[in-house]
């Protein structure tokens, strides 16, 4: 290892502070002389001819995950401070801690320096040896192609999170033919999943902030993590000024500190439990006629006539290649069945006879299938009291002021002042119908798409998957690695979890092929996924794995061959949206200095690598794809396909192409960094008004597919536990971790800390510092009667009700008031053990989690949800 690190001590933030006080304190004495940086050694060379430059640089924040606008601040070159850039619409000129802390991250001494090659066997820590790029970019590309030659799809590439999708997801991946997964299953994939789905678009939920008058927080880590789509800042800075103007919340989540000061009413709700919840709401709703009939039997299949076999009743309308099978409603007006849209009067409710079969509108199946999702029922099984399930319906269905109207900028929209913030809450077993249930709240009073009502993706451009799940296909073995068009996930993320389960047992899913190659793009799927096991075993499978990432992860030291050291923040990448929801706005992440060491930015090094593979130049090649995906094509800007390119250079055509005239300076220049196309217009905003209302989707209440798809299921032989959350409305059942035995008393949640991005900073000395490390949250009620006081050793013992297999971990009490008495939480960032500064930070709960069967929800995605035992000590 000695050559993977300079030998540097561990170091913290006092340490560093206090250098970079020292630094500025002989800055005088030091002026004389430029500290550069040679093979990594600090190297003072004589400037008397000039004292030190400072000039500033805009860039973009790296680390976190919406991209924040920076300001770097340089001393002859070496950035020395990172700050908010203040004309980004999503942070205006603020950082979190991460931000600020990230200057850490790009001066670790302990980065990886040079391309590395392994020298030991696999399964256990490296041991390395120093290389070339060149050496090391060959052996990648003789390895990836030895496999391309007989399937490019053998060869997997594996994103954690990609921070220029037009460069690595679409132009490596497509130009090389090879296959994808990415992170999502872990994070909010189960919800994303639901609403392309339900509604069409790509995300989960979010309220309109600017107007919405009353917000459900259901499961929204307010003041420690981000929600749909951005990181923490652009959220709770939207949310604090509603809270100024009136906005109430209602805080649903089994852990109140989440919420801070920011919720009028906690309901400590069961985990799992979600799904129950939202029904109740719906029938609560339903029962009070806090109903939007307009918007249910015009942009939702709502009205459908639903025959008994639950197949909508349907016609075909057209000719030749026009025809299409449209759904039938009951038109009041005529007393007969017509196409939906050739009505003004189609009937919401009822029972009707069609050619002599008795047909039901799906509203008024849903009526039926939540008549006995009473408060009562709910409270049960959410733990929560009847009458608060009711008033929060109440209040909903009250605050929606169902028929009113709004007008914003010019345009007179619904105004429909409720909705739900909800993201990470969605990876539970149950998390694709869940969702589905959950964005039914607003749907029944209208809210979807309204002025301060339920919003989802920034626009309503309707997502590929709407049309995709219209009609899910069920095919036979063999399958792909994947699970596609399994009888096992027919709606399917793409996940991890099902690859590693595919990995370790590929007869039993009946799959033939397995990838033989991957290349791991910043992920660490050893440390951030849940159920360890599972990823060590899985890994050994690999004939070959290269990583591209700025440190030894833990998954490159048992499995790498070659890792590929990246630049952090010191790179270009983008283009990048730098939209608020309410302002369009674009930037770029400019390099505030040269890369360190030996590292390079991803782009230059795919770029390499797609030269030595041969799919950098023509018309299928990388560049090929860059322009595509960049819209370069048709323009004087348009990239040659015989030459590769500079990469400022690329982002130089590309921003010509914007209609900017100074091109990739204007993102160079501290005064600009963010070029702000305006103001969002309510057309983009509101599905009322756009164009076509709502991007021409019909809202699906109903979900004939998903029904469809259970009974392909059954037929060809899946287990219950696969088909069973095919159903065409949500259905509640009680999750799969409830069968472990009952001295398991305790759900085990793992949450996001503000101090922390995923797993790749909590080696930060800064950040460190703030959120030192890993601890049991246990409620003080609870800690007592097991003898439990606040700092004591505990072990933690989680059960697979599915095939009884128990883990453990050792960590440390820390007991709060603000959650429930039968769930305990763990901070997610921690468990590693390849970085100096990760000692002593205490385990990660992902040791302990588990997945596959039970624990992934029927869409591939990961469940965040295990029952634990809890006893003091360490254990045995």
């Amino acid at each position: 290892m000695s050559e993977v690190f300079l030998g540097m001590p561990t170091i913290t933030r006092r340490t560093f502070v206090k250098g970079t006080a020292a630094v500025a304190g002989t800055a005088a004495v030091a002026s004389n002389f430029l500290f550069r940086s040679l093979d990594g050694v600090a190297v003072a060379q004589d400037t008397t001819a000039a004292g030190p430059v400072e000039d500033f640089v805009a860039t973009t924040c790296w680390i976190g995950k919406q991209d924040c606008g920076m300001i770097a601040r340089r001393i002859d070159g070496r950035v020395v401070k990172f700050e908010g850039n203040p004309t980004n619409p999503r942070n205006v000129g603020t950082l979190c801690p991460k931000g600020q802390g990230q200057i850490q991250a790009m001066y670790d001494p302990n980065r990886v320096k040079w391309p590395l090659m392994r020298t030991n066997e696999k399964g256990v820590s490296g041991e390395w040896r120093r290389a070339t790029w060149d050496e090391a970019l060959d052996l990648v590309a003789e390895k990836v192609n030895e496999v391309r030659a007989r399937d490019p799809k053998m060869v997997l590439w594996q994103k954690g999170r990609s921070k220029a999708k037009d460069f690595y997801d679409d132009a490596f991946v497509k130009s090389t033919g090879i296959s994808k997964v990415g992170h999502g299953a872990f994070c909010s994939d189960a919800g994303y999943r639901a609403l392309e789905y339900t509604l069409g678009t790509h995300a989960v939920l979010h309220p309109d902030f600017r107007h919405c008058n009353y917000m459900l927080s259901w499961g929204w880590n307010i003041t420690n993590a981000g929600g749909n789509k951005f990181c923490w800042l652009t959220w709770p800075r939207h949310m604090v000024k509603a809270r100024d103007r009136g906005m109430k919340i209602t805080h649903l989540d089994p852990r109140l500190r989440s919420a801070g000061p920011f919720a009028d009413t906690w309901l400590p709700i069961r985990p799992g439990t979600d799904l129950a919840m939202a029904l109740a709401l719906c029938h609560e709703l339903i029962r009070r006629d806090y109903l939007d009939r307009p918007y249910l039997t015009t942009y939702t299949n709502a009205p459908f006539l639903i025959k008994a076999d639950g197949t909508v009743a349907r016609v075909t309308v057209g000719e030749g290649e026009e025809a299409e099978d449209v759904g039938l409603v009951w038109d009041e007006a005529s007393g007969a069945a017509v196409p939906f849209g050739d009505t003004d009067t189609p009937a919401l409710e009822g029972e009707y006879d069609l050619d002599g079969e008795k047909v039901k509108t799906a509203f008024q199946l849903f009526t039926e299938h939540v008549a006995d999702a009473t408060p009562e029922w709910a409270a049960e099984i959410t733990g929560l009291d009847a009458e608060q399930i009711r008033t929060v319906a109440g209040e909903f269905g009250e605050q929606a002021q169902i028929g009113s109207t709004l007008v914003v900028d010019g345009v007179e929209v619904p105004y429909r002042p409720v909705g739900i913030m909800a993201y990470h809450m969605a990876q539970q077993e149950l998390g694709f119908q869940t969702a589905r249930a959950m964005t039914m709240v607003p749907m029944l009073v209208g809210a979807v798409g309204a002025a301060g009502g339920q919003l989802s993706d920034f626009t309503w451009k309707i997502y590929k998957n709407y049309a995709k799940y219209e009609t899910l296909t069920v095919e036979d073995p063999p399958y792909d690695f994947l699970l596609n068009k399994s009888k096992y996930f027919p709606i399917n993320t793409g996940s991890p979890a099902v690859l590693a389960g595919v990995m370790n047992d590929p007869e039993r899913y009946g799959v033939e092929n397995l990838p033989e190659v991957a290349i791991l793009h910043m992920v660490n799927p050893l440390n951030a996924f849940p159920s360890q096991p599972d990823y060590l075993k899985s890994y050994h499978k690999f004939k070959f794995v290269a990583v591209i990432s700025p440190w030894l992860s833990e998954t490159a030291d048992y499995f790498a061959d070659v890792v590929l050291p990246a630049a952090t923040v010191e790179k270009y990448e983008g283009p990048t949206s730098a939209t608020d929801q309410y302002v369009d706005a674009v930037t770029l992440r400019i390099p505030p200095m040269e890369p360190l060491f030996e590292s390079r930015g991803e782009i230059d090094i795919y770029m390499d690598l797609c030269e030595r593979l041969g799919t950098l130049y023509g018309e299928d090649g990388y560049l090929a794809v860059v322009n595509k995906e960049l819209k370069l094509n048709d323009t004087a800007f348009v990239l040659p396909l015989d030459t590769k390119p500079e990469v400022r250079h690329i982002f130089d055509q590309w921003a010509k192409s914007q209609g900017i005239d100074e091109g990739i300076e204007y993102f160079e220049d501290p005064q600009k960094g963010v070029y702000v196309k305006g103001p969002v217009s309510p057309n983009k905003i509101y599905g009322y008004v756009a164009d076509p209302p709502f991007g021409g989707a019909i809202h699906r209440l109903y979900g004939e597919s998903l029904l469809d798809a259970q009974q392909q299921m059954k037929a060809k032989g899946a287990d219950e536990i696969y088909w069973q959350d095919y159903t065409a409305f949500p259905t509640w059942r009680p999750p799969t971790m409830e069968a472990s035995p009952a001295e398991y008393e305790f759900y085990l949640l793992s949450y996001h800390q503000i101090e922390h991005k995923q797993s790749r900073t909590s080696f930060i000395p800064m950040l460190a510092e703030l959120a030192p490390g890993a601890y049991l949250d246990i409620n003080p009620q609870t800690a007592d009667r097991l003898g439990i006081a606040e700092g004591d050793t505990v072990t933690v013992e989680s059960h697979n009700a599915v095939t009884g297999e128990t883990r453990r971990l050792t960590t440390v009490a820390t007991l709060l008031d603000s959650i429930r008495p039968d769930t305990v939480a763990m901070p997610h960032h921690f468990g590693m053990w390849t970085h100096p500064q990760n000692k002593n930070q205490g385990p990660s709960a992902n040791e302990i989690y588990f997945t596959g069967e039970g624990y992934l929800a029927n869409t591939g995605d990961q469940s965040f949800h295990v029952k634990v035992k809890v006893t003091k000590g360490g254990g045995a």
